[in-house]
């Protein structure tokens, strides 16, 4: 519609009308304000609004699943906890987030061998040579907990998930001793090497990583964390105590 201006008709507004409804910048008919309203020559101010500040971050976005189903998940806690249960000097592998640790190892290039020579040929290791197998890291690992469940059935009639700690910890002991069958050619041995190590990694690594939740496994220890210098601690004749600090502390330097 045509606008009056000092008693004449102006076609000003209604041309401009025509522009915003064939560009598409009207919504339901309403037309939009703001920087875009003045630039075509609007005189609608901006509705004054305050930005919602961002919702505080409640959980740890670490704390996520990138490898594991949720079953193997609740496996590898229940074998991790056993290796470093809970007890009065702290929490245990569990509460500590060990098993989301090694989650994210196996789902990272470490868990499918990236850095190791693993084509043929292949000979026998020698004792003193180590850990010397064809598969990765992350076959061993799943093929592994399909192993302690099938083997806790065969024992004790049960899922390992599901068996007492102390028949657990008779389960675990037959794979650290190599009493248990052997996985795709391997030692179970091996298997349980590689998931002690993991779990030990899991509560004391620093918990950018996964593991080490609130950094309660270096609280035990007394550890500080990773710290930029200690040189006025050094320097002071007593022992000073400090709160443990993660990499991520350095962030705002």
């Amino acid at each position: 519609m045509a606008e009056h201006e000092n008693g004449k008709i102006s076609q000003r507004g209604s041309t401009r009308r025509v522009f915003l409804k064939n560009s598409g910048l009207t919504v339901g008919g309403v037309v939009l304000g703001g920087a875009l309203g003045s630039l075509l020559g609007g005189s609608s101010e901006p509705a004054s609004h305050a930005t919602p500040a961002a919702p505080a971050l409640t959980v740890n976005p670490a704390e996520a699943l990138m490898f594991f189903t949720p079953e193997q998940y609740q496996l590898t806690q229940a074998a991790a906890e056993r290796i470093y249960p809970k007890d009065d000097n702290g929490p245990g592998a569990m509460e500590l987030n060990a098993a989301i640790y090694i989650d994210h190892q196996l789902a990272s290039p470490w868990g499918i061998n990236s850095k190791e020579y693993m084509a043929g040929p292949f000979y026998k290791a020698e004792e003193t040579q180590g850990s010397q197998i064809r598969i990765l890291r992350k076959d061993l690992f799943l093929l592994g907990l399909k192993s302690l469940d099938a083997f806790s059935s065969k024992k004790f009639e049960s899922n390992f998930i599901d068996l007492a700690p102390e028949d657990q910890d008779l389960v675990l002991t037959d794979f650290s001793e190599g009493k248990a069958p052997d996985i795709s050619g391997v030692k179970s041995t091996l298997f349980f090497n590689l998931l002690r190590s993991m779990t030990i990694e899991g509560v004391y690594a620093d918990p950018v990583y996964g593991g080490n939740k609130n950094m309660e496994g270096w609280a035990m220890r007394k550890f500080p964390g990773s710290r930029m210098t200690y040189t006025q601690e050094i320097q002071k004749e007593q022992f000073v105590k400090l709160d443990p600090q993660g990499l991520n502390s350095h962030m705002s330097h």
